[in-house]
């Protein structure tokens, strides 16, 4: 019963995730589509609500995989989840100039690329014992490159974001023990090394993981 019930919320979070993302996808599309360059200044306000509530949904996965619902590498995830809701929360909701820039419509878009190679592949194995050589190698290997881009983009947004924090948003004086006065946009650009360095261990992990899954998956081809 236990695992019944288990197996029943893992597959609706993962369907609210993936419905979520193929929405933003699609809604993202058909604007480019019927509006060309004149869409991406509005963007945000088309999809923003729905991108924030899947990325907030996100941080539950740190709890699938420390309870082992889910069997993942808990370190790759907590990077990739709390480095896109500080992009999102931190830069992108509370600066609406910037929300019109067209590095936000290219950050969202790789967000949902990575969001789609997951989630159904994750669907899969939840409903399937087996899955096909092709959709584990696509799913492994695609997701890849497409964070590299997307980590890449994170950073462009924050440096061209960095004008817009020079109003003194979220920069504070302490008084104790000395008095420092702290610039935000000195934060934002001592993140960026942190950004790259985060970005690297996950890339050395995410393909340690590769490895791992394509050699049981042939283990298995040999015996059968």
């Amino acid at each position: 019963m236990r695992c019944s019930i288990r197996l029943v919320y893992l597959l609706i979070y993962n369907l609210l995730q993936f419905s979520g993302s193929t929405w933003i996808f699609a809604n993202m599309t058909a604007r480019f589509l019927f509006f060309g360059r004149g869409a991406h200044p509005d963007m945000f306000y088309s999809v923003g609500v729905v991108m924030s509530l899947c990325q907030l949904l996100s941080m539950l996965e740190f709890f699938h995989i420390a309870d082992s619902l889910e069997k993942a590498r808990l370190l790759p995830r907590i990077i990739q989840v709390l480095e896109r809701n500080l992009l999102l929360f931190v830069v992108f909701v509370s600066q609406e100039e910037f929300q019109s820039n067209p590095i936000v419509c290219v950050q969202f878009y790789l967000w949902n690329i990575v969001q789609l190679l997951r989630y159904p592949h994750t669907l899969l194995c939840l409903v399937s014992s087996t899955l096909s050589a092709n959709t584990l190698w696509a799913h492994h290997t695609f997701s890849i490159p497409v964070y590299v881009l997307s980590v890449l983009t994170e950073g462009i947004s924050i440096w061209q974001a960095l004008p817009y924090f020079e109003n003194g948003m979220y920069s504070i004086q302490l008084t104790a023990p000395v008095q420092v006065f702290i610039h935000f946009p000195y934060v934002l650009m001592a993140y960026l090394p942190l950004l790259a360095a985060a970005a690297m261990v996950t890339v050395w992990l995410l393909l340690k993981e590769r490895k791992q899954q394509l050699d049981c998956w042939n283990k298995k081809l040999k015996r059968k």
